[in-house]
C-alpha cells in the first residue's frame, strides 16, 4: 500500500497567484516516515520585487528575501533535486493544491535555465496527493469553501495553524489527508497511479465546471499536475 511509503509534504510562497508567472519566495518540504519527521526549508531571493499584498500573505519582505535568501536558482534545483528523488523512488509528493506549486516549480526551472523536474524524471511529474483534489472526488457535491483551513475543520484536525506559511501548511495538508485515509479507507487500498487518474478527471471536470458558469467551454482531459 502507498501509505506504507514515506509522505512527502510540499509547499510554496510566492510572489503572487498566477503559478506561470510568479516567482518563488519559501518553500517547504517535510518527510514522515518510519524514522521520524524530517523537515527542509528554504528562502529564496526571487530576484524581482514582492508585492505588498504576497507580502501581507506570507510575511516575507523584498528586503528580507535579499538579505537572508539563497539565490532562487540554487534554491530551486535544491528543491526540485529532493522532490525527484522521492518520486523516482515511487513516494507520493503530498501537496494542497498541487497543481499550483508543482507548475510554478516547472516555470521557474525553465525561467532560470535549470532541467525540469519532468525532465529530471523522464515522464511527468508524480506520483502526487493533492487533499484538495481528492475532497472534491470523495464529497463532490458538499456546499462550502475547501481552502486548507476548511477541509482542517471538516475533517476534524485543526490546530493552532499559522496558514500562508509554508511548513505550516505542509503539516496541516499532512494532517487533512490523515483523517481523510481514515474516513475513506478504500483511498489508501487504492493505487497512486489509479490515485493520479482520479484526481486528473476531478481537476478537469472542477475546471469544465468552472468555465461552463461563465460560458465558456473546456475540452478534457486537462493535464494535471502540472497546468502550464
Amino acid at each position: 500500500m502507498w501509505t506504507s511509503q514515506p509522505m512527502v509534504g510540499f509547499d510554496t510562497e510566492t510572489t503572487g497567484v498566477d503559478p506561470t508567472a510568479e516567482r518563488l519566495v519559501t518553500a517547504s518540504v517535510v518527510i514522515v516516515d518510519s524514522a521520524g519527521v524530517t523537515r527542509h526549508y528554504w528562502l529564496a531571493d526571487p530576484g524581482v520585487e514582492i508585492p505588498l499584498q504576497a507580502q501581507n500573505v506570507h510575511g516575507i519582505s523584498t528586503e528580507q528575501a535579499r538579505r537572508e535568501g539563497e539565490p532562487v536558482a540554487k534554491v530551486l534545483n535544491d528543491v526540485a533535486d529532493l522532490l525527484c528523488n522521492h518520486m523516482t523512488a515511487g513516494h507520493p509528493i503530498v501537496a494542497f493544491n498541487a497543481a499550483y506549486d508543482l507548475t510554478l516549480m516547472e516555470c521557474e526551472l525553465e525561467r532560470h535555465g535549470l532541467t525540469t523536474m519532468a525532465e529530471r524524471l523522464g515522464h511527468e511529474v508524480g506520483p502526487v496527493i493533492d487533499p484538495y483534489i481528492l475532497d472534491r472526488t470523495v464529497d463532490r457535491y458538499r456546499r462550502g469553501k475547501r481552502r486548507l483551513e476548511n477541509l482542517a475543520n471538516h475533517y476534524g484536525v485543526a490546530a493552532d495553524d499559522s496558514f500562508h506559511n509554508a511548513e505550516a501548511d505542509v503539516l496541516a495538508t499532512l494532517r487533512v489527508l490523515g483523517a481523510m485515509l481514515r474516513r475513506y479507507p478504500e483511498l489508501a487500498e487504492d493505487s497512486l497511479a489509479h490515485l493520479m487518474t482520479l484526481q486528473q478527471q476531478t481537476y478537469t471536470e472542477f475546471q469544465q465546471y468552472m468555465a461552463s458558469r461563465h460560458g465558456q467551454h473546456i475540452a478534457g482531459p486537462l493535464p494535471w499536475p502540472v497546468t502550464k
